[in-house]
């Protein structure tokens, strides 16, 4: 009882100072929320009901190219049309270096990270030899043609190595979050 007691005490002290503890690596959790803005193929912020201010969340387990990549802008509409303004959930269990939440997102039960691969707006995220959790489903879109694999196709991270980074948009500060 009272290490449970200390560690509500801890996460209280921590959020009220602002920091926000919203998971950790042991233990998957699930929130639900309404997506307020998308930045693009794999990216976009949550309001949930648990915190006030929104939350950056990336899509666990897919790839979608660079906004200023072959696709990119489609993939981002695709996702924008898909999820803005609203309720998905999320099961988490990380963050990554960024800060961002990984999670894996389903709307209405359906899987918005399968359905981004399924209709050709991202890769299955893939690692070394593994092919990833949507590999099935990249394998059917790209033997499809469907999205991206329209046309000749490069993975965000092999776009990344010979082009940088895309060119950050001009500031978002005069912008309003709701």
């Amino acid at each position: 009882m009272a290490l449970q007691n200390y560690r509500v005490y801890i996460a209280l002290s921590l959020a009220a100072i602002g920091l926000q503890v919203f998971t950790t690596a042991a233990e998957a959790r699930i929130y639900t929320g309404v997506v307020t803005r998308v930045t693009d193929g794999d990216t976009f912020w949550i309001r949930t009901s648990v915190q006030g201010e929104p939350r950056k969340v990336r899509f666990q387990g897919i790839d979608a190219p660079e906004s200023c990549q072959a696709w990119g802008k489609q993939a981002t509409a695709a996702l924008t049309q898909r999820v803005k303004f609203k309720t998905v959930q999320l099961n988490t269990s990380a963050s990554d270096d960024y800060g961002r939440i990984l999670a894996t997102v389903t709307l209405d039960g359906g899987d918005v990270g399968r359905w981004m691969v399924v209709n050709g707006h991202a890769w299955s995220y893939h690692y070394l030899r593994n092919r990833g959790p949507y590999a099935t489903e990249e394998t059917q879109a790209k033997a499809s043609g469907r999205g991206l694999w329209s046309r000749s196709a490069i993975e965000p991270r092999e776009f990344r190595k010979r082009h940088g980074a895309c060119p950050r948009a001009a500031s978002r500060r005069h912008l309003v979050r709701y």
